[in-house]
């Protein structure tokens, strides 16, 4: 974007990354159609929205800044339960959201081609480290503290979360970090992201000779590579390239460069539920599936599931697993690894609270949380609008704006939240 002088408008959405906008196919992610959102889809992507109660008035006001989820290829900020305006009411803090590259433009490492497009396969983190920048140095003039900084972000968002803590050019520009089912431990590896380059140009026709030809691919061919329409889906995401993201992020230790950063972890029972969801999965379905994963011991496995949620479906059941052996353990891990630093605490939380759509069939599924951490109910309809949900979403979201404030998520209706330790692993 040209420089300008005097004050510019800036109050119309920005572009969305570029990213697939193939109907999405599976009745949840119709839910999610990223691509229908405000903002219209551009290469100038990296933009923030600020929702502020107060400017110009003297006030320093804690900053929650939100990581959109959508993996590393699609999402924006414009969803409706990225809104700002409940939280900025209802606790007296800034929330910031933003768009930034992804997919082949933000996650394609093209260093093993010439030296100069060394670090391209990262610039989607180095895009929201510039972020963070941003409120570093402006966020007074709308009534923030810029130290006071907490980044936040759910599935995708939550792994972009994991890799900013691991990162040394984002150190001090945040000062607490949750994650929400999105704990990653591990990054992509060099030679793995050097295999998806070659893949992504052997599918666009090019070769290391020519390869700069990729900067003259048009936009829908590019997406079209992205969304594996030519060959397999190429994998995108941070990359432990020794020098942007030192190292794996929570492998095997937690990251030292933050070690004063406290750390919110969790996720949701059913979380792994909207990956194959069949509702009407039976008994003996459910134990076929449970052999697959676990073998010969199965049927006990089977048992001590049906022991801990009595009333839940063979199709709630099997989520459960799925979600243990992934989300589930990759929290508890990351929870862990960060006490044992002995430095900022961790707290762990669980959501068992169910989602409404689809006759609650889905149970506590991925992304149940969102509309009850942003405390907008009435923006995204997956948590319902009960009292109950109304109550909960009080007290969810009231702890972390607690957090923001103090570092600690102690709040009314929650009351004292102890932190995560291998001897108690509170929760």
């Amino acid at each position: 974007m040209a420089p300008w002088t005097g004050v510019r408008d800036a109050v119309q959405w920005g572009r969305v990354a570029p990213q697939s906008t193939a109907p999405d196919t599976t009745e949840y992610t119709s839910m999610v159609r990223w691509t229908e959102l405000p903002g219209g889809i551009g290469e100038d992507c990296l933009v923030l929205n600020v929702y502020t109660p107060g400017r110009g008035d003297g006030g320093k006001r804690p900053v929650k800044f939100s990581i959109h989820g959508g993996g590393f290829t699609s999402g924006t900020s414009g969803n409706p339960v990225f809104d700002g305006v409940a939280l900025a009411r209802l606790g007296d803090v800034i929330l910031v959201t933003l768009n930034h590259r992804l997919g082949i433009m933000g996650y394609l490492e093209l260093g093993a081609f010439a030296p100069e497009f060394e670090g391209s396969g990262n610039v989607g983190m180095m895009d929201i480290v510039q972020a963070l920048a941003w409120v570093r140095d402006n966020i007074e003039n709308f009534g923030g503290d810029p130290n006071r900084v907490m980044i936040f972000g759910q599935s995708g968002g939550g792994r972009k979360t994991s890799h900013l803590l691991a990162m040394p050019s984002a150190k001090g520009l945040f000062h607490r970090a949750s994650i929400q089912s999105g704990a990653a431990l591990r990054s992509i590896t060099p030679e793995a992201a050097d295999e998806t380059a070659a893949r992504v140009l052997a599918q666009l026709g090019l070769t290391k000779d020519n390869f700069r030809e990729l900067q003259n691919a048009p936009l829908e061919k590019l997406l079209a590579v992205q969304a594996g329409q030519f060959g397999p889906n190429p994998q995108f995401g941070p990359i432990a390239d020794g020098k942007v993201v030192p190292a794996h992020p929570f492998e095997p230790d937690a990251p030292a460069v933050s070690a004063d950063v406290p750390v919110i972890v969790g996720c949701n029972r059913h979380d792994s539920g909207f990956q194959s969801p069949n509702f009407e999965l039976d008994e003996a379905g459910l134990l076929e599936r449970a052999r697959t994963i676990f073998g010969n011991g199965a049927e006990q496995v089977v048992a001590a599931y049906r022991a801990a949620e009595p009333q839940g479906t063979p199709f709630k059941l099997h989520s459960r697993m799925l979600t243990d052996l992934g989300r589930r353990r990759d929290s508890i891990t990351l929870a862990e690894r960060k006490a044992a630093l002995g430095a900022a605490p961790a707290y762990m939380y669980y959501l068992t609270y169910e989602s409404v759509p689809f006759g609650g069939k889905f149970g506590s599924v991925h992304g149940t949380e969102m509309p009850l951490f942003y405390h907008n109910l009435d923006r995204w309809p997956i948590a319902g609008t009960s009292e109950e949900a109304r109550a909960l979403a009080d007290r969810t979201a009231g702890a972390y704006i607690a957090f923001a404030q103090t570092g600690t998520p102690t709040v009314p209706g929650v009351g004292e939240w102890p932190a995560y330790t291998p001897a108690d692993r509170a929760t």
